[in-house]
């Protein structure tokens, strides 16, 4: 019992680490999209929220991720998009979240 415990207890210290590790990007993003077309939402889900999109950091390059609808985890729940923040001589993305 007390291995199952200790190996569950490591594992989570472990992931969030890694989830809060951020990679500082010595290149500054492109601007984003002048214009982003964004498609109405799907006939069956007129609620739900659209995350616009970004440029993230992949290879070594910045790659255009483009916007999609997503449902809100609750009612009035309001996306706050990502973006990236000068910080430590670089650029660091700060992940959006619901607010």
């Amino acid at each position: 019992m007390k291995k199952v415990f200790l190996t569950a207890a490591c594992g989570l210290f472990f992931t969030a680490g890694i989830a809060n590790s951020q990679v500082v990007v010595r290149v500054g993003p492109p601007p984003p999209h002048a214009v982003e077309r964004i498609p109405p939402p799907p006939p069956a889900h007129p609620y739900w929220a659209w995350h616009a999109g970004y440029y993230r950091w992949h290879g070594g390059h910045y790659v255009w991720a483009p916007g999609y609808y997503v449902q809100p985890p609750r009612p009035h729940a309001v996306w706050v998009g990502g973006h990236w923040v000068p910080r430590n001589g670089g650029y660091v993305w700060v992940e959006g979240n619901w607010r």
